[in-house]
């Protein structure tokens, strides 16, 4: 049996999945006074960025069951949220829209995410910053097998708002 010389790349998925779960439940922490669970955050987050999804995609990036997610949407359409369209080509497809309550929330939540994130990255140079944000795209994009990764959509945005 060979020993292998560790440059701590062996840990690199627990790493990124401890350090996801500590963040979101330090967000969700003090997301509580929203009045929204941890898939209701999630699915307006996806909401407010692509104004239009359809369910089934966002059933997809949330990764949860297309049933489950018309049940959230149902739930979240209730409480003033967001709201169903139909496609106007295609009236079978149902596009999710956030309401003017979602997108005061959103700016919030952004707001509570950008703490969180500052926190969690204490100690951690700009210049590690940096690095470590390209490092997590170039991964993104090698895993991403044909879908557009996330941070991809986010920079596109960005660069049509500019």
């Amino acid at each position: 049996m060979q020993l292998m010389v560790s440059d701590g790349i062996d840990r690199l998925g627990f790493l990124i999945h401890d350090v996801q779960r500590l963040m979101r439940k330090r967000f969700e922490a003090r997301a509580g006074g929203l009045g929204l669970s941890s898939a209701q955050w999630r699915l307006m987050v996806r909401v407010a960025k692509e104004e239009g999804i359809t369910q089934a995609r966002l059933a997809e990036l949330l990764e949860i069951e297309p049933i489950s997610v018309s049940r959230l949407v149902d739930r979240m359409e209730e409480s003033g949220w967001i709201e169903r369209r139909s496609d106007a080509a295609d009236r079978r497809v149902r596009m999710i829209f956030p309401t003017a309550k979602a997108s005061e929330a959103y700016a919030e939540i952004k707001s509570l995410a950008g703490e969180v994130y500052e926190e969690s990255l204490t100690g951690v140079s700009p210049q590690d910053r940096r690095i470590l944000i390209k490092a997590l795209e170039a991964m993104a994009r090698n895993l991403a097998d044909g879908e557009t990764a996330s941070s991809e959509k986010v920079e596109s945005a960005e660069g049509a708002a500019a």
